[in-house]
C-alpha cells in the first residue's frame, strides 16, 4: 500500500473508533477469527474488522465507508462453502454483536431477530412457546440469521417448510450510502410494487447489508416419527417418499440420502458411529414425520402414539411391497438424535480431504439416480482414481456432490466442476442449491447464466451499489473484455 492508502486508512480508523469505540474496531492480530472460513478452504487479510452493535451503528459504518470507496465484506457466522466472505484489503462488517432476538409474538407465528442471532438460540427461544423456526442443518450453532437470509440458506426441512426465503416475511437492509431499508413488514400480502425483501434475500451481500428480520415460526411437532430405511434403489425412494407423502398427510419433513462410501466414512472417522443396520446397504434414507395434531400425537390407551404406529404400518406395506430392504425406526429421542447426527456431520466429513471440491447442485426428483450414476462415469474419464461424497436433501432434489479427486488426478477445479455442469444443464437442473455462489462459482455463473441475466443483475448491483464496495467478486462474474 503506497504512503497515499496509508493515510486514507488511518484517517477511516480514526473515524470508525470514534462512532463504534477502539474494542469494535480490530486490525492486525485482532482479526485472526476472521481471516479465513471455516473449512481453511480460503484465507485473506482484511484491513479492518468492524462490530457495530446496531442498525444505526451499520449505517454509519456504511456512510464512511463509502465516502472512503472502501471495500466492504459483511460476514455472519461464517460458516459458508463457497468464499463467499474473502476479505483481502477490505473492511469487514462482523454482524455478531446484533444478536438479540427482539419480539417472539406466538399469536402471529412471527419473530422479530436482528442479523447476528444464532439459528440455534432462535430454536430455543420458540420452543418453549409451542413454536419453531424449522430452519434447521449441521452449523445451527454457529450460523447467523444474517448468513441464512443473505445465503437463503436451505437445510433438511425445504421439502416441508421451503428455504429461508419462504420463511421470512420482512427484513431491514442498510444500503451502501449508508441508507435504511425498513421492509420490516409482518404481512403474509403485500402487493405494492417490486419485491425487494426476496431481492435482498439469496443477494449474499452485494446489494446492502441485512440487519434484522420478520420471521415465519410454525407449531413445534409434538411427535416426530422417525427411521433409518434402506431402499432397494433411488427410484424405489422416489415411491417411498410419495407414499409417505400420501398415507400422513404430507407430514414428511426431511428425506435424507446417504449412499454406502458416505456411511463408511462416517465410521471411520466417528469413533462412536455405528451401522445403521444389521447389514450394509447402498441406499441409506433418513426419514421424519413431524405430527402436530392431538389425533396422531396423543397416546391410546396402551401407550401407543397413533402417528408413529401409522408409519410402522406404513413401512411394512412398503417392505412388504419390496420397496424397503430394512428399516429402524428411533424408539427414542436418543435415537433419533443419534440418526441425525450422522446425516449433520456431513460437512465435517467433507473437508476430511485436502483436495476437494464442492457442488451443490439441484435437480428434478425423477432425475436424481440417472444423474449419479451419469456424473460418475463422466467425472472418472478425467479421474479414474477419484471418490464422491454424496449426500442429498433427497426429498427437494439437493445434492451435495463432492469431489475428492485422486493425488495424481486432479484436472482442477473448473474442469470437475464443467463436465458436472453440463450433465446438470442435461437435466435441467441447477448449479447452486443452498450453499450461494460467492467465489467458488463465478466461474460457474460466467459459464451457465445467460448474458440476458447477467446483465440484469449486474443492473440491480449498480443501481443499489454505485462504487461497487458491497462484497466486490462475488456472485457475478466480470465483464468480458
Amino acid at each position: 500500500m503506497n504512503a497515499e492508502g496509508v493515510r486514507l486508512i488511518k484517517e477511516l480508523l480514526t473515524e470508525l473508533t470514534t462512532e463504534l469505540g477502539v474494542e469494535h474496531v480490530l486490525t492486525g492480530d485482532d482479526t485472526l477469527r476472521w481471516q479465513s472460513d471455516w473449512t481453511g478452504s480460503y484465507t485473506w487479510k482484511p484491513a479492518l474488522v468492524v462490530r457495530p452493535a446496531s442498525t444505526e451503528e451499520v449505517s454509519t459504518v456504511m456512510r464512511i465507508a463509502s465516502r472512503y470507496a472502501i471495500p466492504v465484506v459483511p460476514v455472519s457466522g461464517n460458516t459458508g462453502l463457497s468464499g463467499g466472505t474473502i476479505a483481502d484489503g477490505a473492511l469487514m462488517l462482523s454482524l455478531d454483536r446484533m444478536n438479540k432476538i427482539e419480539e417472539v409474538r406466538a399469536d402471529a407465528r412471527i419473530a422479530r431477530v436482528q442479523a447476528g442471532v444464532i439459528l440455534q438460540d432462535l430454536h430455543n427461544a420458540v420452543e418453549n412457546k409451542g413454536l419453531v423456526f424449522p430452519l434447521t442443518f449441521g452449523a445451527r450453532g454457529s450460523a447467523l440469521i444474517g448468513g441464512c437470509l443473505a445465503t437463503n440458506a436451505g437445510g433438511s426441512n425445504v421439502l416441508r417448510y421451503g428455504n429461508t426465503r419462504d420463511l421470512c416475511l420482512g427484513i431491514e437492509v442498510v444500503l451502501a450510502s449508508g441508507e435504511v431499508l425498513d421492509l420490516m413488514t409482518s404481512l403474509h400480502k403485500d402487493n405494492t410494487g417490486l419485491n425487494l425483501r426476496n431481492l435482498f434475500v439469496g443477494s449474499e451481500g452485494i446489494l446492502g447489508v441485512i440487519t434484522a428480520a420478520v420471521l415465519k415460526l410454525h407449531p413445534r411437532p409434538k411427535v416426530y416419527a422417525t427411521a433409518m430405511v434402506a431402499a432397494a434403489s433411488l427410484e424405489d425412494g422416489l415411491k417411498i417418499l410419495n407414499g409417505l407423502q400420501d398415507e400422513s398427510g404430507g407430514m414428511v419433513e426431511a428425506f435424507e440420502y446417504m449412499p454406502r462410501f458416505y456411511i463408511e466414512q462416517h465410521l471411520k472417522h466417528i469413533p462412536s458411529a455405528r451401522e445403521p443396520f444389521s447389514k450394509a446397504f447402498d441406499v441409506n434414507i433418513l426419514v421424519e414425520l413431524g405430527a402436530t395434531s392431538p389425533n396422531d400425537t396423543t397416546e391410546d390407551k396402551f401407550g401407543k402414539i397413533p402417528i408413529v404406529e401409522r408409519f410402522e404400518a406404513m413401512l411394512a406395506s412398503m417392505m412388504a411391497e419390496g420397496l424397503l430392504l430394512d428399516a429402524t425406526i428411533a424408539q427414542s429421542e436418543a435415537q433419533r438424535k443419534e440418526m441425525w447426527h450422522r446425516r449433520e456431520l456431513a460437512g465435517e466429513l467433507t473437508v476430511t480431504q485436502d483436495k476437494l471440491v464442492i457442488n451443490d447442485i439441484s435437480l428434478p426428483l425423477h432425475t436424481v439416480a440417472q444423474f449419479l450414476v451419469e456424473a460418475e462415469q463422466e467425472l472418472q474419464k478425467f479421474d479414474k482414481e477419484a471418490r464422491f461424497l454424496i449426500v442429498s436433501h433427497l426429498g427437494d432434489g439437493n445434492v451435495h456432490y463432492n469431489i475428492w479427486p485422486s493425488p495424481n488426478g486432479y484436472a482442477g477445479q473448473e474442469d470437475l466442476r464443467t463436465v458436472l455442469e453440463n450433465l446438470v444443464e442435461k437435466y435441467h437442473g441447477s448449479f447452486s442449491a443452498e450453499h450461494g455462489i460467492g467465489t467458488s462459482k463465478v466461474g460457474s455463473m460466467a459459464r451457465r447464466k445467460s448474458k440476458a441475466s447477467l446483465n440484469a443483475m449486474r443492473a440491480i448491483k449498480d443501481a443499489f451499489d454505485p462504487q461497487g464496495i458491497m462484497n466486490p467478486g462475488k456472485v457475478l462474474p466480470p465483464l468480458a473484455d
